[in-house]
């Protein structure tokens, strides 16, 4: 479960390193985000010289939560870190 102050870390080769959640795409009273939910982030990290800069505004995907994921077949799946991946406006 993502909620907006949450860090993640960046899973592309997008040059940033760490992002904040500061908002769940959805309803206007959305509360968490989960694996597939889109989010608006702020980039907390990045990597030296590229043309992304601390502070910006983005939006982005989860791919991995530490919150388990319980499938219909029964199988639980649950990653090691927080991940989401930079997406296009």
């Amino acid at each position: 479960m993502i909620q907006p102050q949450t860090h993640l870390n960046v899973a592309d080769n997008s040059e940033a390193r760490e992002l904040m959640c500061i908002r769940v795409r959805g309803a206007s009273n959305r509360r968490y985000a989960h694996i597939g939910d889109i989010i608006v982030a702020v980039i907390k990290e990045v990597v030296p010289n590229t043309p992304l800069e601390r502070s910006e505004v983005i939006r982005a995907v989860i791919v991995r939560t530490r919150k388990e994921l319980k499938r219909d077949n029964g199988m639980i799946i649950r990653y090691g870190d927080n991940a989401a991946i930079v997406i296009d406006q």
